[in-house]
Parts: structure tokens; C-alpha cells; sequence
């Protein structure tokens, strides 16, 4: 289930990462509800295949997510993305238990998504907030109290923020936040039987003991964006507008480049600098051959002489970039 730990041993790294998925998490759906019920989550409720790019998409949320606690602790933070889980809201609740939890309401497209956080969690967010050192109260209390409202508020402002910037590339899908109350419970928008799919974060603050930032996307929800999560990536040429080209290859041809052409760089001393007067005569000696550079960088060598009347360089040899 979503909210079950894995064992340390079972998994690598997971002294770092309490409650990781197991590897094969994105199962079908109808193995995770069986009989019946789970028929109708895998053939009727979920459209949206392998998940890949829910997950990709997961994979991009999780800076934004970083961002969002990182301002709330002002301490580096380590974000990741878990694998996805897909089945019905009630067995998500079954599965986290009578612990205390926060259900933050959001709204995609004026549509129900649920953010959801341990009740611990919140409780240590918030006397990091105040200066604390992140202590959890040894007694849990029964319900949140108004400041976790206020902070609850807070942290679904900066997570519709993460989300919009994930989803951007693949739909233009518009996340927003509801009134917190999370005193009032689960939200009501989503039904005990529907499907949901759960994507999970872990947030870990410095090197400390990971803790589990779920969003929940109710099927419904997700289903008019069916065709941009189905759809497969294929990597193909990009057709070349000729038209296009060749208009640039014009504009780049009419870009204007200094040239210019070192004749001399004698040396002198400085005593023999601090003597100069006007009329003074500073010999310099050049060969056959100068340097021609063009925006800075060498072109060739070149023959100094004249032409109609005004001096000029012609070129001896190319050496340079059009070479």
C-alpha cells in the first residue's frame, strides 16, 4: 500500500528514505485491488497505461518541492521522487492508519487533488517555522491547531506553484489552492471509492530523517488530460524550413566584423619613454608578411600596400576560421 515502510534491508539506501516504496510500485492496477473492484480500476478508471510520464512529470515536481520546504527551514534540503501507486481513495486511508494526517485540498483545472502530509510532520514544520529545532511533541495531539491552518496555507501556495512549472511542458493544466481546514478532515470533493493516484516525495532536511509528501490525483481529475499522458515520445529529425535558412543565412552574411592588422609592436625602455619629445622617432621593423585578424580572431597573413589611393592588406595566406 501507499503508506506501507519498507524494510531498511529490503531496500538500498532506505535508512535515508523512511517509507520508500517497494521497486514495483507501478503495477497495474488491478493487482493492487483484486476480484472485481480491481477489474473495474484497470478497465474502466484508469486510462493512462504505464504511468511513465506521471512520473517523469513527479520527477520534475520534486525541485519544486525542494524549494518549498527549503523556505520554510532555510536549511539545504534533498527532494526525490517515488515510484507511483494507483487504487481507491479508502484503502490509501486504511493504509496510513488513525495517526494524525493533514489532507490539504488543491484544485487542479477547478478540479480536486489532495495533498497529503503526516501529522508529525506538520508539527515539526511548524517549530521549524517559529526558530525551533524541529521537535515533534512526545503526546500527538487529536487535531491541528490554527497555526498549522495558516502554514498548511503556505505550503499549498508554493506547491501549486511547483506543480504548474512541472506540468507546463506537457498541458496547460492550472493548479490552485482551496481554504485549509485541517481540522474538517478528508476533503469531500473526492469520494471513499474513487481511484486515485498517488505520487509520492521524499523531503529530507540536511542529513536528517526523511519525511513523505504525497499528491493525490483522483482519476476524474486527470482524465482530460488522458491523451497527453498516453502519449508516446518519439525522436524524429525536425524538418529544416528552407525558407527559414535561407533568410537567416542572409541576415548572418550582412553581420559587420572589425578587421584589423598589427604592422609593428616594437619595445622601448622606460627611461627612454620618460625622454620622448615631439619629433622623436620610434623605428619599427616588419616583414613581407602581417597578421590579419578579423573580431579577434586570426584570419591569416597579408602583404601591406595600397589600392585606389588608400592603404590596404592583401591577403597571402588564410590560416583562420574559414579555413
Amino acid at each position: 500500500m501507499v503508506n506501507d515502510p519498507a524494510s531498511p534491508e529490503s531496500v538500498p539506501g532506505a535508512s535515508e528514505r523512511r517509507g520508500r516504496l517497494r521497486p514495483d510500485a507501478v503495477v497495474s492496477p488491478a493487482s493492487l485491488v483484486g476480484g472485481p473492484a480491481g477489474d473495474d480500476i484497470g478497465g474502466k478508471l484508469h486510462p493512462f497505461g504505464d504511468l511513465h510520464t506521471l512520473q517523469h512529470l513527479s520527477a520534475r515536481a520534486a525541485r519544486g518541492v525542494r524549494q518549498t520546504f527549503e523556505a520554510l527551514w532555510r536549511t539545504e534540503t534533498r527532494t526525490w521522487a517515488e515510484p507511483l501507486e494507483v487504487l481507491r481513495l479508502a484503502d490509501y486511508r486504511l493504509a496510513r492508519g488513525d495517526r494524525l494526517t493533514a489532507w490539504v485540498p488543491l484544485l487542479m483545472d477547478d478540479r480536486p487533488v489532495l495533498c497529503v502530509l503526516d501529522g508529525a510532520f506538520v508539527f515539526e514544520l511548524i517549530d521549524l517555522f517559529f526558530g525551533g529545532p524541529g521537535e515533534v511533541p512526545a503526546i500527538m495531539a487529536q487535531e491541528f491547531t490554527p497555526a498549522a491552518d495558516i502554514l498548511m496555507t503556505r505550503v499549498a501556495r508554493a506547491l501549486v506553484r511547483a506543480l504548474d512549472t512541472a506540468w507546463e511542458p506537457l498541458a496547460p493544466a492550472r493548479f490552485d489552492t482551496e481554504r485549509v481546514e485541517l481540522s474538517s478532515g478528508l476533503h469531500s470533493a473526492i469520494e471513499a471509492d474513487e481511484v486515485v493516484i498517488a505520487t509520492r516525495f521524499g523531503v529530507a532536511r540536511g542529513a536528517g530523517k526523511p519525511a513523505l509528501v504525497d499528491i493525490l490525483y483522483p482519476v476524474a481529475t486527470l482524465k482530460p488530460h488522458s491523451v497527453a499522458l498516453t502519449g508516446k515520445v518519439v525522436a524524429r529529425p525536425a524538418e529544416v524550413d528552407s525558407e527559414w535558412r535561407t533568410r537567416l543565412t542572409r541576415a548572418a552574411m550582412t553581420v559587420r566584423v572589425p578587421v584589423r592588422s598589427v604592422l609593428a609592436e616594437p619595445t622601448i625602455s622606460l627611461a627612454k619613454l620618460m625622454d620622448l619629445k615631439p619629433g622623436d622617432i620610434i623605428p619599427i621593423n616588419f616583414g613581407n608578411d602581417v597578421p590579419i585578424v578579423i573580431g579577434g580572431a586570426p584570419l591569416g597573413l597579408g602583404t601591406v600596400g595600397t589600392s585606389n589611393g588608400r592603404a590596404a592588406i592583401r591577403i597571402s595566406k588564410l590560416e583562420g576560421p574559414t579555413q
